[in-house]
């Protein structure tokens, strides 16, 4: 019980500060000109993108098997998202990367 409790405080402290950050991204923004707003940079060591998501930013963020990092700002938000392609290089036989093959007709 008293474990599911400090579990539940901790998620809601982690609440807040990503409140609190998604809130100071905004007022940084908005009190730039607006020629000068990118909605997107960082808040101390913390990023944020506050651009509307496409496919191509999504996928760019979460889908770079080549890159190193495992970790990666998010591509909508303030944060960190995982490398979910490093994984699967890192995860698949000899590193190998497996791209989908393409459709016949």
């Amino acid at each position: 019980m008293a474990e599911d409790k400090g579990r539940g405080k901790l998620q809601d402290l982690l609440r807040l500060a990503s409140f609190a950050l998604l809130v100071t991204a905004v007022v940084r923004e908005l009190r730039m000109p607006a020629s000068e707003r990118t909605w997107h940079g960082r808040i101390g060591f913390v990023p944020y993108d506050l651009r509307p998501p496409t496919l191509t930013r999504v996928r760019d963020a979460l889908w770079r098997p080549d890159d190193p990092s495992i970790v990666v700002a998010q591509p909508f938000g303030v944060g960190w998202s995982l490398n979910v392609g490093r994984i699967w290089h890192l995860l698949s036989p000899q590193g190998a990367v497996v791209r989908p093959r393409a459709v016949s007709r």
